[in-house]
């Protein structure tokens, strides 16, 4: 029984924005009742995968849901969603509000329905700027918030992307707060709203809390970018047989790393006088101390670091992070059997709490699977499902 036990989300999400946000309040403990066209959502398509429809990222982004296929192009359809709308505590979308406005799903007809519905949109930019109806997704976030342009300043001068949908997992994040924030006022007040969560300004705003610098102030005192998370040597450091992460950053590390070393001539040195000189000279730092990772072993620079207390990590690929010894030890990786996939590997919640400690609610639904007793749950008679049915309002999975 997590925290949000009792309360029912409504997920109109796909992609992985929306379901990520709405995983982790499934995880809490909340209803999330996933509503996927007849088609699905797309990421099921996405291999690998053992069955179709049932691909590994879909399974990373949705356990705990209960699945129900609605056209909500077909009026039965959308008088069943209505209908479920009715008694949820909140909804989640992420398309433009404008296609919500199109099926009628808008904010002011739900809350004529449920005045107590948190309505939440992530999509892409504010309603109140010229942005308001581009679509988004996350390659355009990260290049429209400066992204690529700060890897290339911090590498060969080629802008790319940063290999993981961050955008949609940041904002996903963002989502999550909006409707925990709206949920604490609906339970205090009584009263729903409508909150849009634009991946725009989320992102914007997260990444110039640490780039814009000098261009906080008017006039600017600079041109902007933290000068030590740009510099082209702040990466992994090569050993003489591998790499390995470790930062140093403090003067109390700077001070145990050159003791450790025996080059404690280095501190006589201006440029490590202090944080502010070293933030100075950081690119010239790093690439001296990337000459003298290459002396010594990763196992060998491990056990120095760490008797050094210097902060220290492997550099971990995605095969080896599977046997991280902490990993293992807090039991962050769990395998269950799947229904319909058999074995599968699935993270755990990574917070912990004392008294309401959120767990994954189930394995992620296959298309359509609970549709029959989500209908039943919200008054529907077995008559009216199998004439929905019959209307293709609805698609009934197999339920396991």
């Amino acid at each position: 029984m997590g925290p949000l036990a009792g309360l029912t989300i409504l997920d109109l999400t796909t992609v992985l924005m929306g379901p990520y946000a709405t995983q982790i309040l499934a995880d809490m403990g909340a209803n999330v009742v996933k509503v996927e066209s007849p088609e699905g959502d797309i990421v099921r398509q996405i291999a690998p995968g053992r069955t179709k429809g049932m691909g590994g990222m879909f399974l990373n982004a949705n356990r705990g849901k209960r699945s129900i296929v609605i056209d909500l192009k077909n009026p039965d359809g959308l008088a069943a969603l209505l209908r479920l709308a009715k008694t949820a505590d909140a909804l989640v979308y992420n398309v433009r509000p404008q296609a919500m406005a199109r099926l009628g799903l808008d904010y002011e007809t739900l809350a004529a329905l449920n005045p107590r519905i948190v309505y939440v949109g992530v999509f892409g930019y504010g309603q109140n700027g010229p942005y308001a109806a581009k679509p988004a997704y996350d390659d355009l976030i990260q290049g429209a918030s400066t992204i690529p342009t700060l890897l290339a300043a911090a590498g060969d001068g080629t802008p790319r992307y940063v290999p993981i949908t961050m955008a949609d997992r940041v904002v996903g994040l963002m989502a999550v707060n909006a409707v925990m924030g709206g949920l604490m006022h609906q339970q205090r007040t009584g009263v729903g709203q409508r909150i849009d969560v634009p991946m725009f300004e989320c992102m914007t705003d997260f990444v110039l809390i640490d780039h814009l610098g000098g261009l906080t102030y008017d006039p600017p005192l600079d041109h902007g970018g933290y000068r030590r998370l740009l510099s082209r040597y702040r990466r992994p450091y090569q050993t003489s047989d591998g790499y390995i992460c470790v930062l140093i950053y403090n003067d109390k590390q700077w001070r145990s790393f050159f003791d450790a070393i025996d080059r404690k001539d280095f501190l006589d040195q201006p440029r490590f006088a202090n944080h502010a000189a070293r933030m100075e000279h950081i690119n010239e730092i790093y690439e001296e101390v990337g000459r003298i990772f290459l002396g010594r072993t990763t196992a060998e620079w491990r056990e120095l670091l760490e008797r050094a207390d210097i902060p220290v990590m492997p550099m971990h690929t995605l095969e080896t992070i599977l046997d991280d010894p902490h990993l293992n030890a807090v039991g962050f990786f769990k395998t269950i059997d799947h229904p319909i996939e058999g074995r599968i590997r699935q993270m755990q919640v990574p917070s912990t709490w004392s008294v309401t400690q959120p767990e994954p609610g189930g394995p992620a639904p296959g298309l359509g699977q609970h549709g029959r007793e989500i209908l039943a749950e919200a008054g529907f008679t077995a008559e009216e499902i199998d004439q929905l049915a019959e209307r293709s309002a609805v698609t009934l999975g197999e339920a396991s």
